[in-house]
C-alpha cells in the first residue's frame, strides 16, 4: 500500500460516501460493487491529474485484497473494460477535454506501470498505451500545447516526457520498433516545428537525451535540464 499518508491523501479527495466506498473495497472488497468502484476511480482520474498520476497504486492494492480474499479479479475486468471504452473514445475526449485527454493518458501509463501478469507488464495495454504517446508526440498536439494548460503541470508536452520517463523503458522492451517510430516524431517535433516554447524544446530535447543514455539521467543532465526548468 505504500506510505498510509499518501493513501489518506488519495482517498480524501472524495466524497465522504465515495470515501467509504474506496475503504471498506481496500479492506473488504467481496462487501462492495467492484465494477462501480473501477469507474469511479477512472471517473475521477479523467479529472483529476493529481490523483491520475497515483490512482495505479489503489487499483492494484485492490486487485491483490479482491485476489486474496476471493481469488477473483471483478475490480481488474471492470477497470480494463472501462479502460477500453474511453481508449475506443479517446479523440472525441481530446476534442471534448484537453486535460480530461491528458488525464487518461496519465491514468493509463499509470495503470501499465502498475498491472502486472506473472511479474511483466499487461500486454493488453501495450499498443493503447504506445497509442495515446504517439497522439502526444503529433505536430497538431504538440503545438496545441497552449490549449492544454501550456507545458508545465498539466500540458501534453510535460505529460510525454513524465510517461516517457516512467513507463518508456518498459515500453520499448515490449516492442522497440514501435518506440524506435515514436521518437522519430519527438525529434521531428523538437527540429521543425517553429511554434513550441522554450521550455517544450527543452523537455523534448531532455527526453531524447534520456532514452539515448539507455533511460538513465546523468548527474551533469540533471543539473542542466532541471536549473533551466527551475529558471
Amino acid at each position: 500500500m505504500g506510505e498510509p499518508g499518501r493513501e489518506e491523501y488519495r482517498i480524501q479527495s472524495f466524497d465522504a460516501e465515495t470515501q467509504q466506498l474506496l475503504k471498506t473495497a481496500l479492506k473488504d472488497p467481496g462487501a462492495v460493487d467492484l465494477e462501480k468502484v473501477a469507474n469511479v476511480i477512472v471517473d475521477h482520474s479523467l479529472q483529476d491529474r493529481v490523483f491520475s498520476k497515483e490512482a495505479g497504486r489503489m487499483c492494484y492494492a485492490v486487485i491483490q485484497a479482491e485476489s486474496k480474499q476471493a481469488g477473483q479479479s471483478v475490480f481488474r475486468r471492470g477497470l480494463l473494460n472501462r479502460l477500453q471504452q474511453e481508449y475506443q473514445a479517446r479523440e472525441q475526449l481530446r476534442a471534448r477535454s484537453p486535460r480530461g485527454w491528458v488525464c487518461y493518458v496519465t491514468f493509463i501509463c499509470n495503470i501499465f506501470d502498475y498491472l502486472r501478469v506473472n511479474n511483466m507488464p499487461m500486454m493488453a495495454l501495450v499498443n493503447p498505451v504506445y497509442d495515446c504517446l504517439f497522439r502526444l508526440a503529433q505536430p497538431d498536439s504538440l503545438s496545441e500545447e497552449e490549449e492544454v494548460g501550456g507545458p508545465g503541470p498539466e500540458g501534453g508536452v510535460d505529460c510525454l516526457v513524465l510517461q516517457l520517463h516512467r513507463v518508456g523503458e518498459q515500453l520499448e522492451k515490449m516492442n522497440r520498433q514501435r518506440m524506435d517510430e515514436l521518437f522519430v516524431l519527438i525529434r521531428d517535433g523538437f527540429l521543425l516545428l517553429t511554434d513550441l516554447s522554450s521550455l517544450a524544446q527543452l523537455l523534448l530535447l531532455e527526453i531524447i537525451e534520456f532514452r539515448a543514455a539507455g533511460w538513465k539521467m546523468t548527474p551533469a543532465a540533471h543539473k542542466y535540464y532541471y536549473s533551466e526548468v527551475s529558471d
